[in-house]
């Protein structure tokens, strides 16, 4: 059996400004730095045999910071398949704008639909198309070997897994909200089966 722990990263300055970020490059605040070490207390002694995270800083640093606080060193691996969905035109956009720009109901299908994403950005079913094929290879050799594992990247990204994992359908996924720096413990077996959450 193995540990995955799967974990948003901590609070970015866009995310405080309620701005889509998508795949830019945008760093923590404090108070996402302080959440990712704090993360730490939700999974006391465990310890990792491997890391892995999305190649944008704000999922780096929240990786190292939940790791230095756990006093666990395994291997921090950067992975492009981790970053998060880019949302096309939206990028940059304060949310709220773009609700009263063009309304709720196309907001919440370019935000949370599983197969439409914004003009010129991916929708979650995309995003799989690039993330579960790295999951179920590299990740699910990691749980054959009885690793435990930490995978830390953005919202869309550890949604798309916990509907992988869950064996969630599109409707509930699109329900499902993640929070910052709050780590998702899933006992595993080999085939990915969850034997406890």
């Amino acid at each position: 059996m193995s540990i995955l722990v799967l974990m948003r990263h901590g609070e970015s300055l866009w995310n405080r400004e309620n701005r889509f970020t998508g795949s830019i490059d945008v760093p923590l605040t404090m108070k996402g730095r302080a959440a990712a070490a704090k993360a730490a207390l939700k999974c006391p002694g465990l310890k990792f045999d491997v890391a892995y995270c999305s190649t944008l800083s704000r999922a780096q640093e929240t990786a190292a910071l939940f790791l230095e606080a756990l006093e666990s060193k395994p291997p921090l691996i950067s992975e492009p398949s981790l970053i998060e969905k880019n949302y096309g035109i939206l990028q940059g956009l304060n949310k709220d704008r773009v609700k009263a720009t063009y309304g709720e109901d196309i907001y919440n299908l370019w935000h949370r639909s599983y197969d439409i994403g914004p003009p010129g950005g991916e929708s979650l079913y995309e995003l799989g198309l690039r993330l579960h094929p790295f999951f179920k290879q590299v990740v699910g050799e990691d749980l054959r070997l009885g690793k435990n594992i930490l995978l830390v990247a953005h919202g869309n990204v550890i949604r798309s897994l916990v509907m992988l994992i869950e064996k969630l359908d599109s409707q509930a996924i699109a329900k499902l909200e993640v929070g910052t720096a709050v780590p998702l413990i899933y006992h595993l077996d080999e085939k990915f089966a969850v034997i406890q959450k």
